[in-house]
């Protein structure tokens, strides 16, 4: 894998570690944990218990007893894994998702959903059409899924829309689409959170029962466009 500098691979408790790319938030970092992740998940190595990519980084929870079952007395399991994982960096492609997933997300922006749209409009003094057009207009990269299961954070939102985050978090319903800076994202439960709602999807973006809970995968290019309450209520469209 080319990378400009070299990343930086660090212990993360008794089992695990993680792998800093560059120090920067960007899609052309990101793509690089994503092609990272894949690779590894490709291996599927017997020690690895999960990886998790985020923005910058991929962390590698791992088996210590199995790792130190199966090397010598002298080195250590964190030691073992820091070099498993430098030489893998070496030989992993540099593309592996040439082919990522572009989803047409459908959200309703009526009011009654899109909670903090009329407050948004009157404290930046944007109509609320601007808005919806802004968001609509834009295709976003999936960088992660964290915070809730299935959450996905994606960017990079337009500048006129960077609204910052809630001092103090609401209760909110699922599938709700939110803006906090630089970042979209939809709820996928209901839970307190601070991100200025926009509007609300009728997809449900994570099912425990199904198969593969969470909709969203990590380097997804998502766009959404605008439906009206009737079509939200008579939406029969499917998980996936």
């Amino acid at each position: 894998m080319k990378v400009s500098v070299n990343p930086e691979i660090k212990p993360l408790g008794d089992s695990a570690l993680t792998v800093f790319f560059e120090d920067i938030i960007d899609r052309e970092t990101n793509q690089l944990v994503n092609n990272f992740f894949q690779y590894l998940s490709h291996l599927k190595a017997p020690f690895i218990f999960d990886l998790i990519p985020a923005y910058r980084s991929l962390t590698i929870r791992y088996d210590t007893l199995q790792v130190l079952t199966g090397i010598e007395s002298s080195i250590g399991a964190f030691d073992f894994m820091r070099q498993w994982a430098a030489e893998r960096l070496k030989e992993a492609p540099d593309v592996l998702n040439e082919n990522r997933r572009k989803l047409k997300i459908p959200v309703c922006y009526a009011t009654s959903f899109g909670t903090d749209l009329s407050k948004m409009a009157q404290s930046y003094r944007i109509e609320i059409d601007e808005i919806i057009s802004l968001h609509t207009a834009t295709q976003y990269h999936v960088y992660m899924i964290g915070f809730l299961p299935g959450f996905p954070y994606m960017g990079t939102v337009p500048e006129r829309l960077r609204f910052p985050r809630k001092a103090t978090p609401e209760a909110v319903t699922a599938g709700s689409v939110g803006i906090a800076g630089m970042q979209t994202g939809i709820y996928p439960v209901h839970s307190p959170g601070g991100w200025q709602i926009i509007g609300k999807t009728p997809m449900k973006i994570f099912d425990k029962k199904n198969p593969e809970p969470v909709f969203f995968h990590p380097g997804d290019e998502v766009s959404f466009y605008s439906i009206t309450e009737d079509e939200f209520k008579n939406y029969q469209g499917g998980y996936s």
